[in-house]
């Protein structure tokens, strides 16, 4: 699914990240975690070509992202509220997402409904612009946006960010769900070990831009070592 070769990015003399090779394959549900200016965020842009690579490549499906388009057809993401269109409603701004990957309004509601407790009554119907949410019904948007298309490969940095515990726990749900039932490959960044332990079976561990660990997580088994590592670096 995803071939990343000798992947270089630098910030001035900050080294940001440094890959040499490293494989997600096709169903792959996994956590990346590491302290702040582990190179999380910058990974997910290089992989989703928002940032140009000093060196190497990122290839999903064998594309080479910088020299193709053909990826983003069943690619979904969501960074930041930067991804959102804030002065649309969310009604809008998800027909508008629909209608790039050739969905129906009616076929955009129908996909909506599967949402409908993670929204909470609080996204849609409420007459306002998306710049005019809460934080966390923003981060919802962005969610459901990225996976509204039903993409292949869904990238997703801090969901669990702004988000009330029973919104946490219900997109817990929904990510293994959509892994099992469409092994879609589901990438999620989260400082949050306890969350990423719990939905990835494979969690990445960087420093300084470097994969150091790749841990296989079976029945919370990483927990303990990631535990353990990052009280060594308290």
């Amino acid at each position: 699914m995803i071939t990343i070769n000798h992947l270089q990015k630098n910030f001035g003399e900050k080294k940001a990240v440094d890959i040499d090779n490293y494989t997600i394959n096709q169903g792959d549900m996994i956590g990346l975690v590491g302290n702040n200016g582990a190179g999380k965020t910058t990974l997910f842009r290089l992989i989703l070509d928002l940032l140009k690579v000093d060196n190497g490549a990122v290839t999903i499906n064998n594309i080479e992202v910088s020299k193709s388009e053909e990826w983003k057809t069943f690619t979904g993401a969501f960074i930041d509220d930067g991804f959102l269109i804030d002065y649309l409603t969310p009604e809008e701004y998800f027909y508008f997402i629909g209608k790039m990957y050739g969905l129906k309004k009616e076929e955009v509601n129908e996909r909506l409904v599967p949402f409908e407790r993670f929204m909470n009554e609080e996204v849609i119907g409420q007459k306002k612009f998306i710049r005019n949410f809460s934080a966390g019904n923003k981060q919802k948007i962005g969610i459901i946006s990225a996976m509204l298309h039903k993409p292949q490969l869904l990238i997703l940095d801090e969901p669990f960010n702004f988000l009330d515990p029973s919104s946490q726990s219900i997109i817990k749900h929904m990510l293994k769900k959509y892994n099992e039932e469409t092994n879609a490959t589901i990438l999620i960044s989260s400082h949050n070990l306890n969350h990423t332990v719990d939905v990835c079976p494979r969690i990445a561990l960087l420093e300084h831009g470097i994969i150091i660990r790749d841990i296989m997580n079976q029945n919370s088994s990483a927990e303990k070592e990631l535990e353990e590592y990052f009280n060594v670096e308290e």
